[in-house]
């Protein structure tokens, strides 16, 4: 059924609130990919429907197929969002080094975005830091 790999992918956050579990790779695969397949299928449709006059059936199952993907697309969303708010709370939680069983979870992409988070906060903490000593 469309949509279940997406909502697998919420019910794994889900589960594992207190920690960030493995990066799913091959789910978000998997949900890329149906996402792709129904985009195609929608597409091929509409160029048979619109060489069509009147009402076609397809509609409906084009209908169907764009909801699968919106939902696929949201639960992708979610999924990342929520990893990396979680990321932003651990950077407050640990400082600007994860630590190991924490960083093998995530993927390279992540650990980017980690990096450069911390870079950027550590400058922005500098520069308060400063203009605080400056007004005293």
């Amino acid at each position: 059924m469309y949509g279940e790999k997406g909502f697998a992918l919420i019910k794994e956050l889900s589960r594992n609130e207190d920690n960030l579990p493995p990066y799913n790779t091959e789910l978000i695969n998997a949900v890329t990919r149906e996402t792709q397949q129904l985009t195609d299928e929608n597409i091929a449709d509409a160029q048979i429907s619109a060489n069509e006059t009147g009402e076609s059936t397809l509609l409906n199952t084009m209908r169907v197929r764009n909801a699968a993907v919106k939902r696929n697309t949201r639960c992708l969303m979610a999924y990342h969002y929520n990893r990396l708010r979680c990321l932003r709370t651990m950077r407050w939680e640990f400082g600007s080094i994860l630590p190991a069983d924490i960083k093998t979870n995530l993927n390279a992409d992540e650990i980017e975005w980690f990096t450069k988070y911390s870079k950027v906060l550590a400058a922005y903490m500098r520069q308060v830091y400063l203009s605080t000593c400056k007004s005293k």
